[in-house]
């Protein structure tokens, strides 16, 4: 084709770009992965996670991520993939000041960000092996706010998540607070029983707690509900400053001696009630 000199030159369309299927026949074959999403062995993700850990084998050799292969091919599974992929999981970390519970926000990293193989706890006994497929849709059952540290549950069960923070939920959790009394002298006896019992927080009676001292200067909260900073807010009503907050037991599984910052799984044989 001859330009006119006096037109401008027409911009040429770019060539179409090949499809995921064409450019796979191009390359001798399919994607692996997506052969695997196709047969309904896994999701690509899933496929991709397997691959990685070398559970997935084609014609008895071990698949490596984004082989091409034969849309006939023999891909083999290895069990402990099936496992994980029926596996629901809960972890136990402990969490530390400046982290959120649930999603990233105002710039605050999620507390799920630190369940990582390296941040795994060295003394986690439940023998459960650590899968990319745990992160999936792992959610906080329950919170403690950014100042606050101590036990958080993240779970991929409904279940757990249903009781313990579903409406009719029973579980107590206990918490260690530092505070500071802000009037003359030391809390007086009837400001510990209005903690017990007798408070209202948004136009709502609070559940009895029992609450005593740990020490001079930390109360020990045992609660069987949880509205949004419960405990600060209940200490403000007696003329209390917290300086901070440990969550330190969710039933009957305790924090223990899990380092700030680290994790484990909860054990098979562990229960919260």
């Amino acid at each position: 084709m001859v330009s006119n000199p006096g037109m401008p030159d027409r911009p040429r369309a770019p060539p179409p770009q090949p499809t995921d299927d064409a450019a796979a026949a191009e390359g001798g074959g399919v994607r692996i992965s997506k052969l695997m999403s196709e047969r309904g062995l896994a999701s690509r993700r899933e496929a991709d996670e397997w691959i990685a850990a070398g559970y997935v084998r084609v014609a008895g050799v071990p698949a490596v991520l984004g082989q091409r292969v034969a849309p006939d091919a023999a891909i083999e599974i290895d069990a402990r993939a099936r496992r994980l992929q029926g596996e629901r999981v809960t972890v136990l970390l402990h969490k530390p000041v400046g982290y959120v519970s649930g999603q990233a926000e105002d710039g605050h990293a999620p507390a799920a960000a630190l369940v990582q193989p390296g941040n795994r706890w060295r003394e986690d006994r439940s023998r459960i092996e650590f899968h990319r497929g745990h992160l999936r849709g792992l959610a906080p059952a329950g919170r403690l706010d950014i100042d606050s540290t101590g036990l958080l549950v993240l779970t991929q069960d409904g279940r757990i998540a249903k009781l313990l923070i579903g409406d009719d939920h029973r579980v107590e959790k206990e918490y260690l607070v530092r505070v500071r009394h802000l009037g003359p002298g030391a809390l007086p006896p009837a400001g510990l029983e209005r903690l017990r019992h007798g408070l209202v927080l948004d136009g709502v009676t609070l559940r009895p707690a029992r609450v005593s001292w740990a020490n001079e200067d930390q109360l020990r909260f045992v609660l069987r509900e949880g509205r949004k900073r419960q405990i600060r807010r209940m200490c403000e009503l007696v003329g209390l400053e917290v300086l901070a907050l440990k969550r330190v037991r969710i039933g009957s599984v305790v924090l223990g001696a899990l380092p700030s910052g680290q994790w484990r799984y909860l054990g098979p044989n562990e229960r919260f009630v």
